[in-house]
C-alpha cells in the first residue's frame, strides 16, 4: 500500500512538487445504424471498448485497489457518452465478444506454437472485458464517474459533437459549448469545470464562449501559450489565465513526442503488437466464422498475433508477438518517460494530452505503460501525477495573458478542417446554422419534435470528424455521406416547419436513426438561442473562409491575419460585441 501525501502536489516541508498532468481525450463520432448490426463504422466503438475504454477502467480499478495515489484528467464527449450508454450498441458489443471467443477457439488447433501465447492472451482479453463491465454494472461511464468521485479522475466536458469551434457561426459555437456542458452534467451528475477543446482549437471567440458557459480551464496547443501576449515567463510549464477568467494549459511537445511520434515514439518498438496485421486478413474467408464485412469484405477481427519486429520489415515477415515481453517493454518505457520529466523544477508542470484511443487501440501496450507511469509517480521524490483541476488547486496564482489562435493540427494551423476539400461542408454548416436560428426565432414556443430534431441534425453535421476524414482521406466516402445526410435531414425538417406541414412519421423515422441528445428534448431549441451578450464572430468562421479555401488559398493566411492583425470578419446578420481590454498584472 502507498501512503497518500496530505497534499499530493506538495513535498514534505511545504515545498511544491513538479507536476505531470496526463490528459486523455476520449471521443468517437456518433454512429448507431439501428437496422445494421454489422455496420462497418459501428466496429469503431466495439474496438475502442475492448482495447481502450475497458482496459483503462481496469487500470484505474487496480490502482484504487492497491491504494496508489495520483490523478489525471479524462475528457468524455457527449457522442461517446451516449453510445456507451446505448443498450443497442452495448448489446452488439456483447455479441462481438462472443464472436471473438468463437474465432479464438477455432484458431487454436491451426495456430503454430510460437503464436499460441498471443492467441491465449486474446482469449483472456474478452474474459477481462466482461469482468470489468460486470464490476461496474455494465456502465462504463458510471465507472469513470466513480473514479472522479474518489479523486482519481478529473472529468472534462466537451462540445456537443466535437465540432471545430472556430469555424462555426457565433450562435452555433455557443450552442455546441452549452449543450456539451449540459449533456455532461446530466450524464455524470455534476457540473463540469474543465473543458476539452475539440482539436485544441482556441481563439478569442471560443475562449469567450467557454467562459460564458461557466467553464474554467482547458488544454491548448503549445503555440497558444508560447505565442500569448505578453509572453508567459514559464512558457508551457504553467497555465495562463485569460482575460475571461479561463485557465489555459499548453501541451508539452516533448512529452507528447515520446509517446505519440510515429518516428521516435515508444509505440514503434519492435516488441509491441503490430496493428496492421490481423487474422482477418491472413485466413481464408471460410475460416473466419462470418467475421467479415458486407459482401465478404475483409475486416480487422482484433486478433493480432504479430509484433512490429522492425519498421522496415514487411507485414508478411513479422515475428510472433509475446505479451510478456511487450508488457515488460512498456513498463520500461514508462520508467524512461518518468525519468525524462526529472528536470522539472518544483512547481513546474508538464501537460501531456493524448487521444485516449492511443492507449490500447493504436498502441496495444498503452494501458500497461499508463499503469506503470502512475505507480512510479506515486513513489517519486519530486514529481507528482496531478490532474488539471488538482494542479490549479495546488497553484492557484496564474499569469494573465492573451492566448494566440491555435489548434493541434499540423503546425498549429486550422487547415486540416478549413481547406478547399472541406469548403462544401463548412458552407452546409454555416447555412444550416443561420436557417435553424431563424426557424427557432420565428416560433414563440419553439419546443416541437421537428425543431428539436433539426437541432440534433445540425449538431451532427457540425462534427469535426467529417472534415478530418475528408482532409486526411480516411473513410472519406463515409464522411462525405454523413455530412450530406445530416444536411439533407436538416433541410427537410426546416422545410416542414416553414410550411406548417410537419410529417410526424418522417420526423419519427429520422429520430429513430439519430437518437443523439433526445434526453434534452424540448430544451434543445432554447439552447440554440442566444444567451447573454452576443459573441463576436470568429474570423476563422466567417464566410470569407469559404471563399478563400474555395479559391485554393492556404487557410494559414487566415490564422496569420487574425493572430497578427486582430481582424474580425463578420456576416451581415452577425452582431459584434467588443471583448474586454486585456489587463496584465
Amino acid at each position: 500500500m502507498f501512503e497518500v501525501p496530505a497534499t499530493p502536489g506538495v513535498l514534505p516541508g511545504g515545498r511544491p512538487r513538479a507536476h505531470l498532468a496526463l490528459v486523455l481525450h476520449a471521443h468517437l463520432p456518433f454512429v448507431r445504424a439501428p437496422d445494421d448490426d454489422r455496420h462497418l463504422e459501428g466496429r469503431w466503438l466495439e474496438e475502442a471498448l475492448l482495447e481502450t475504454y475497458l482496459p483503462l477502467l481496469d487500470v484505474f480499478d487496480r490502482l484504487e485497489a492497491d491504494g496508489v495515489p495520483g490523478s489525471l484528467s479524462l475528457g468524455l464527449t457527449p457522442t461517446l457518452i451516449e453510445m456507451l450508454r446505448d443498450p443497442l450498441l452495448m448489446g452488439r458489443f456483447a455479441t462481438r465478444l462472443d464472436r471473438l471467443d468463437a474465432l479464438v477457439t477455432a484458431e487454436l488447433p491451426r495456430t503454430p506454437p510460437e503464436f499460441l501465447p498471443a492467441l491465449a492472451f486474446h482469449r483472456d482479453r474478452t474474459a477481462r472485458a466482461r469482468t470489468v463491465l460486470a464490476r461496474h454494472g455494465g456502465d462504463v461511464v458510471g465507472g469513470f464517474v466513480h473514479h472522479a468521485t474518489i479523486g482519481r479522475l478529473d472529468l472534462l466536458a466537451s462540445a456537443a459533437t466535437h465540432a471545430f469551434l472556430p469555424a462555426l457561426p457565433a450562435r452555433a459555437l455557443d450552442a455546441q459549448v452549452r449543450i456539451g456542458a449540459l449533456s455532461f452534467r446530466n450524464a455524470t451528475g455534476f457540473a463540469p469545470s474543465g473543458f476539452w477543446l475539440p482539436e485544441c482549437a482556441i481563439d478569442r471567440v471560443v475562449e469567450a464562449a467557454i467562459a460564458r458557459a461557466g467553464l474554467r480551464y482547458a488544454v491548448v496547443e503549445a503555440d497558444a501559450v508560447l505565442g500569448a501576449r505578453p509572453r508567459p515567463p514559464l512558457g508551457v510549464r504553467a497555465p495562463i489565465a485569460s482575460a475571461q477568467g479561463v485557465a489555459l494549459f499548453g501541451r508539452d511537445p516533448a512529452a507528447s513526442e515520446e509517446v505519440w511520434s510515429a518516428e521516435v515514439g515508444f509505440p514503434g518498438h519492435a516488441a509491441y503488437r503490430e496493428w496492421h496485421r490481423d487474422v482477418g486478413f491472413d485466413r481464408p474467408v471460410e475460416q473466419l466464422l462470418g467475421e467479415v464485412g458486407p459482401d465478404g469484405t475483409r475486416v480487422a477481427t482484433g486478433l493480432k498475433l504479430h509484433r512490429v519486429t522492425g519498421r522496415e520489415v514487411p507485414l508478411s515477415h513479422k515475428a510472433p508477438w509475446d505479451p510478456r515481453v511487450a508488457e515488460a517493454t512498456a513498463r520500461g518505457h514508462a520508467r524512461a518517460f518518468v525519468d525524462a520529466r526529472g528536470h522539472l523544477r518544483p512547481g513546474e508542470l508538464s501537460v501531456a494530452p493524448f487521444d485516449a484511443e492511443l492507449f490500447g487501440h493504436w498502441w496495444y501496450e498503452g494501458p500497461w505503460f499508463l499503469d506503470e507511469v502512475l505507480r512510479l509517480l506515486a513513489e517519486h521524490p519530486s514529481l507528482a501525477a496531478l490532474s488539471l483541476r488538482d494542479h490549479l488547486e495546488a497553484r492557484p496564482m496564474l499569469v494573465q495573458a492573451a492566448p494566440a489562435a491555435s489548434t493541434w493540427g499540423e503546425a498549429g494551423r486550422s487547415d486540416t478542417w478549413i481547406c478547399e476539400e472541406n469548403a462544401h461542408v463548412l458552407r452546409r454548416v454555416r447555412r444550416g446554422a443561420h436557417a435553424l436560428g431563424a426557424a427557432i426565432d420565428r416560433r414563440p414556443r419553439p419546443s416541437c419534435p421537428a425543431l428539436q430534431q433539426a437541432v440534433v441534425e445540425h449538431l451532427l453535421l457540425s462534427a469535426s470528424d467529417w472534415p478530418f476524414m475528408i482532409r486526411k482521406d480516411t473513410t472519406r466516402q463515409y464522411a462525405e455521406a454523413r455530412a450530406a445526410l445530416h444536411d439533407e435531414r436538416l433541410r427537410a425538417l426546416l422545410e416542414m416547419i416553414a410550411h406548417g406541414a410537419v410529417d410526424d412519421a418522417k420526423v419519427a423515422e429520422i429520430a429513430r436513426e439519430d437518437t443523439f441528445l433526445h434526453a434534452l428534448g424540448p430544451d434543445l431549441p432554447g439552447l440554440f438561442s442566444p444567451s447573454g451578450p452576443p459573441l463576436a464572430q470568429s474570423f476563422f468562421g466567417s464566410d470569407l473562409v469559404s471563399v478563400l479555401v474555395s479559391a485554393g488559398l492556404d487557410s494559414v493566411l487566415v490564422s496569420v491575419l487574425v493572430s497578427v492583425f486582430g481582424v474580425d470578419v463578420v456576416d451581415e446578420d452577425d452582431e459584434v460585441a467588443p471583448l474586454p481590454v486585456l489587463v496584465v498584472p
